[in-house]
């Protein structure tokens, strides 16, 4: 297969110690991690092979320095479950180490 694939002019790579892959779009951020990327170069033009676990978190919040990055269904659980805002169900999400559950909890009894 490799060596058809070479006469095809199509060269395949692994690319190495790749931890993780955001794809960002308009509306949420996909995370894929652990990841593992091949790259695919056919005479010239180079395309990614990219596999790995998917998580679904809101836009922007995939990768950003601000601290824990939770996913947008966990965010969007606690704010329906307690009718707060964004902030607050991130930063009960920050107080109970991501626990949705427990984020719920603790904003009801307060």
């Amino acid at each position: 297969m490799q060596r058809t694939m070479r006469s095809m002019g199509i060269k395949q790579t692994n690319i190495e110690n790749v931890v993780e892959v955001i794809i960002r779009t308009r509306d949420q951020d996909i995370v894929l991690s652990p990841a593992e990327v091949v790259c695919i170069d056919m005479k010239g033009s180079k395309s990614y092979q990219v596999s790995g676990v998917e998580t679904v978190m809101a836009a922007g919040s995939a990768g950003s320095s601000n601290g824990p990055v939770f996913p947008a269904e966990d965010i969007e659980l606690v704010m329906s479950q307690t009718n707060c805002d964004r902030e607050t169900a991130i930063s009960a999400l920050k107080a109970c180490d991501g626990q949705p559950a427990e984020a719920i909890i603790k904003l009801m009894s307060e």
